[in-house]
This record gives structure tokens, C-alpha cells and sequence, in this order.
């Protein structure tokens, strides 16, 4: 098999095959945030298409980010059940299917089955726990900065596919544009089927940084229901208030990201005369600023106390959107605008996980934070029909960024009543 040739090729080089799988996740995790950022780019050529208002369109994308959440807890009991390859391909031939059935869709009740639901569904079965299971499975040290790593893929992803979204849907349309998504869903599935593999023993391998030398216990087979599994892991980890605490500021991060700048910045900015390509161009600034954030975010939660990481990046996000209506929507205000909102987009997810695997264990930890990722879309679900609903009512977007703002702040505070963890260790270099 390919996987095992490769990781004998790289041991021989003292290259861990644990590094391959955060590659080919990071692949995936790309083209997989160029699928859900892609609306923001499709809203206006929908409109004007099809008459939906900005309301109807975002209900859509409300109903998605939704499901993408709740489902994060049962894709974790999934990949534990059926392996990190079979469900990460049946997600990905999920999504292609409702998005080339999309391209047909005449009716607002279409978007929201297709858009809404099916891809809802699709995304929700890897999310963010699909790198978080690999982090705590593939890896015994570095895990913080190998979640890093994997959550930047969102920023590259916007970064390389929004800007060209943008220009593909500018001079051919929005289908065209769609069209070029499932190709590169398609190359990403290739990629998965051909390299990923469920755990380092099926390589012939311990987990990057493990050096012991006893026989790694067989995992156990778990039969039974994956609801029950879901559902019985929120009820043990709803008795501990750290889980509330995470759960609840992860709902702040996720309307204070997808649901409102991933989807409605690029309509925003076209409210104050900025074209969609130099909006979509305003959103890849991020992703730079993001992709380097992030990677940073998971080496300082290797090093420091992850409370006051989270402490300062929800402030600081926080001041950003406030500060967002005073920018005049200038070049230079977007600029400072972007570098600070930036830098922190999802810098929140290394530290939330390391702070939900020292909660709740390494084994466990995958599945809690599949409950503590669900909050964080719901509250992208509410921030998206929210600012959606402003935007019809109010003929503004405004008041839902100053909302978010507060949240943000709020957020930033309550973190720190999670009782204090033991200082991280040294971890060992990077091979």
C-alpha cells in the first residue's frame, strides 16, 4: 500500500508519518473551507438571479452552520466507529453531490435543502474534530501546534479560493464558479483515499513523540449505539462547568467569525461601495494574517496558560469589530482591520482543545470538543440569520458587528474561571 511505502520511505529520513496525516488533513480542511466560505461570495448573484433577499439566503446558511455543529459530537463517535478515511470520504462525496445538484436549484427552498441541510450534514461529519482526533491520536507531543497547523487550513483556504471565487463568479457566474468546487473536492478525496490511515499502528508506528517501547493496547471495538455514545459523553461532561464555560465561549467565537465576517463581510463592504473581488481580497488579508495567528496560537498553548491566550484573543477580537464602523471602510482603516481581526480569527481552537483534552482526557477529548464545537455553530448559525435579518430590517449590518463586539468581550472574561492547569512541559523538537 502506498501509506505503508511512504512511511517507510520517511522513517528511514527520521520523518514521523504523523506529518503526512496533517498534510493531507490540512489538503482536505482546505478545500473543505473554500466550500463553506463560498456563499459569501455567492449572496449578490443570487439576489440578483433568483430575487431571494439577504434574510431567505442566509436562513440557508444559518440552517448549515447549524447542523455543521451539531453534528461535530457524532462525527467524533463516527471516526472512532468506522475510521478517519471512510468518513472523511463519505462527507466529501456528500457535499459534491448537493453542490452539482445546486447548480440546478430555481427555488429558495432548494438552497436551503441543498446548501442548507445535505451540505450541513456533509461538513459537520469531519469539522474541526477530524483534526483534533488526529492531534490526539497521531500525536503525543507538539499537539498544540499540530492543531494549529490543521485550523490555519481555513485561513489558506480563504486565502487561495475566495479571490478566485470571487473573480470565476464576476466573469462567468456563480455556477461556473461552484462547478470548479467539486473538481478540487474530487483531487481532495484522491489524496484521502490514497494517504490517510486510521491510527500509527496501522503503519507500523507510535504516536510522534511516545517513546516508550511496550505494545500499544488494541483499541477497543465499541458496538454500540452512536447516539448513545454522542449523547452520553454531553452527559457526563455537562456536570463539569468548564465544559459550559468552553461551550459557551465557543458559541461567542463562532458568531463572531463564520456567521457574521465569513458570510457577510463581502455584502457588507458592497453596501459601502467596495467591489466583491476587493472584498473577497479584504477576506484573504485575513487569511494570511489568520494563517500565521493560528500556527503561532498553537505553539504559545504548548508553552503558556491557555485561559490567558484565550483571555487576549477574544478581547482583542472583540475591540476589532467594535472598531470596525469607525473605520470608514477606508483602505487603511480595512487594513488595520484585517491584520488585528486577523490574527486571532481562529487562533481560539488550539488553546479550546488543549483546554478540553486537559479537562477531560485524551480519549474523551475528541468527543467533548465535538459538543463544544456545536456551540460554536450555533452561534455562527444565529450570527449569520441575525445579520442577515439586520441587514432586511435595519438596511444595516452594523448593529450586528457591535453585538459581536460585546460578545467578544464578555467572552474574553469569563474564560478565565476555568480553574488553573499545571504549566505544559518542554515538548521534545520537531522531527
Amino acid at each position: 500500500m502506498i501509506s505503508n511505502w511512504l512511511a517507510a520511505a520517511l522513517g528511514r529520513r527520521n520523518i514521523h508519518y504523523g506529518w503526512v496525516m496533517v498534510g493531507v488533513t490540512f489538503f482536505a480542511a482546505l478545500i473543505s473551507a473554500g466550500t463553506v466560505g463560498a456563499p459569501g461570495v455567492f449572496i449578490v448573484p443570487l439576489q440578483k438571479e433568483f430575487g431571494w433577499s439577504t434574510a431567505e439566503i442566509s436562513s440557508a446558511l444559518s440552517i448549515r452552520f447549524i447542523l455543521f455543529g451539531l453534528m461535530a459530537p457524532f462525527a467524533a463517535a463516527l471516526l472512532n466507529r468506522y475510521g478517519l478515511r471512510n468518513v472523511t470520504l463519505t462527507a466529501q462525496l456528500i457535499v459534491v453531490s448537493a453542490l452539482v445538484t445546486s447548480l440546478g436549484m430555481t427555488q429558495v427552498w432548494q438552497l436551503i435543502a441543498l446548501w442548507g441541510v445535505v451540505i450541513g450534514i456533509g461538513t459537520g461529519m469531519t469539522a474541526l474534530v477530524l483534526g483534533a482526533t488526529i492531534a490526539t491520536r497521531w500525536f503525543a507531543a507538539r499537539r498544540g501546534l499540530v492543531i494549529g497547523i490543521m485550523t490555519a487550513s481555513v485561513a489558506t483556504g480563504q486565502l487561495v479560493f475566495l479571490p478566485l471565487l470571487a473573480s470565476l463568479t464576476e466573469r462567468f457566474g456563480w455556477r461556473p464558479a461552484l462547478g470548479f468546487v467539486c473538481i478540487m473536492l474530487g483531487v481532495s478525496a484522491v489524496a484521502v483515499l490514497l494517504i490517510m490511515r486510521d491510527r500509527p499502528s496501522d503503519v507500523g508506528l507510535r504516536p510522534f513523540g511516545d517513546e516508550g517501547t511496550a505494545p500499544l493496547p488494541t483499541p477497543p471495538v465499541n458496538h454500540g449505539s452512536i447516539t448513545a455514545v454522542a449523547l452520553g459523553t454531553l452527559r457526563d461532561a455537562s456536570k463539569s462547568s468548564a465544559f459550559w464555560i468552553l461551550f459557551a465561549t465557543f458559541f461567542v467565537c463562532g458568531a463572531s467569525t463564520n456567521g457574521l465576517v465569513q458570510v457577510h463581510l463581502i455584502p457588507m463592504c458592497l453596501d459601502f461601495g467596495i467591489p466583491q473581488v476587493q472584498a473577497a481580497s479584504l477576506l484573504a488579508a485575513m487569511g494570511i494574517f489568520d494563517f500565521f495567528g493560528t500556527i503561532m496560537s498553537g505553539w504559545l498553548s504548548d508553552r503558556y496558560d491557555n485561559r490567558y491566550l484565550l483571555f487576549w484573543y477574544y478581547g482583542l477580537r472583540g475591540l476589532s469589530l467594535i472598531f470596525l464602523p469607525f473605520s470608514d471602510f477606508s483602505f487603511y482603516g480595512l487594513s488595520i482591520f484585517a491584520m488585528f481581526y486577523g490574527l486571532d480569527w481562529i487562533a481560539t481552537v488550539p488553546p479550546t482543545v488543549r483546554l478540553t483534552a486537559q479537562k477531560f482526557g485524551p480519549e474523551r477529548a475528541n468527543l467533548v470538543f465535538g459538543w463544544i464545537f456545536a456551540g460554536h455553530q450555533l452561534g455562527a448559525g444565529t450570527a449569520a440569520f441575525g445579520a442577515g435579518l439586520s441587514r432586511t430590517l435595519l438596511q444595516s449590518y452594523l448593529p450586528a458587528f457591535f453585538v459581536a463586539g460585546a460578545l467578544c468581550v464578555f467572552a474574553s472574561l469569563i474564560v478565565l474561571a476555568l480553574a488553573r492547569q499545571p504549566k505544559p512541559q518542554p515538548q521534545p523538537a520537531m522531527a
